[in-house]
């Protein structure tokens, strides 16, 4: 499964959370920390859904450029 994963550049560090699994988030001190701490707390996310025996949500969110 592929899902969307937001990054957010804060004051002293980054944010990363998949809108798609609530609840699941990461924070790095640099992009690329956060986007590795991120995956790694999807894959904890959807095991432990799994041992729960709670149904792992389909990704379904979409991202788009948009200029202006």
């Amino acid at each position: 499964m592929e899902y969307v994963v937001i990054l957010e550049r804060g004051e002293k560090s980054y944010g990363a959370y998949a809108p798609d699994l609530p609840g699941c988030v990461a924070v790095g001190k640099t992009r690329e920390e956060a986007a590795h701490l991120i995956r790694q707390a999807i894959a904890l996310h959807i095991a432990g859904l799994k041992r729960d025996g709670l149904p792992v949500p389909e990704p379904s969110s979409t991202i788009e450029s948009v200029e202006v």
